[in-house]
């Protein structure tokens, strides 16, 4: 019986040792886990830079030209073609087409669904005559910067032109775990000096962050 007793004296503050154990991991990696779903329903990616490159007035018609630079990226970061725009104004917007997915995938890290969908169609800048636009992205096109490297189930392509189906028809969006899709045309007032720097939020819409060019570049104009 002793030797029962001596044992049970180690068992029992062993197995309440284990079980505390279990808990506590338990909550660390429920923690961590929590951590994850915050940063990806916090996070956001660069998509696009703009500077701008020229101002020029016209002096016939006193018109300011502002000339911006547009460097997209696509999903590995990698820069693309850029594109030159010349606006009689600063003030400009990129209409784009923004898909938002249900949290669920979010949270979760899904490659096709785990950050919002962006398409940008035009760059533009309205005007009291209508408005000045140039094209950016094709029509029917797959995004650039939403291309995933080895998916060939034609999702993608889907995605784009069904665009209206989804922004019209909520049970059509919820079947393939579509939060919303709606057109946003983000802008801001562009003037020299300044980096811009378009980005998509993980679980939002596309946004524009400004900030001064770093100070070496000043007054410079280098030649590549």
């Amino acid at each position: 019986m002793k030797i029962r007793i001596s044992q049970l004296k180690i068992i029992i503050p062993f197995g309440i040792f284990c079980i505390i154990a279990f808990y506590a991991v338990n909550i660390i990696r429920e923690n961590l886990l929590l951590k994850k779903v915050i940063e990806r329903l916090t996070a956001d990616s660069r998509v696009a830079e703009v500077i701008v490159t020229d101002v020029k007035r016209d002096p016939d018609t006193k018109k300011i030209y502002t000339t911006i630079k547009f460097l997209e990226y696509d999903a590995k970061l990698n820069t693309l073609e850029p594109k030159y725009f010349t606006f009689s104004g600063n003030i400009i917007q990129f209409q784009s087409m923004v898909i938002r997915f249900d949290d669920f995938y979010v949270k979760k890290g899904h490659p096709l669904k785990g950050k919002s969908a962006y398409l940008f169609m035009k760059a533009f800048m309205l005007t009291d005559k209508g408005a000045e636009t140039f094209d950016i992205t094709k029509i029917n096109e797959i995004p650039s910067g939403y291309e995933v490297e080895g998916a060939k189930n034609g999702f993608e392509k889907r995605l784009w032109h069904k665009f209206w189906a989804y922004a019209l028809e909520p049970n059509e969006a919820k079947r393939i775990g579509i939060k919303n899709a709606q057109i946003e045309a983000p802008g801001t007032r562009f003037i020299p000096g300044m980096m811009y720097t378009i980005k998509i939020e993980h679980d939002g819409g596309l946004r524009i962050d400004s900030k001064p060019l770093s100070p070496i570049l000043k007054n410079e104009k280098i030649k590549f």
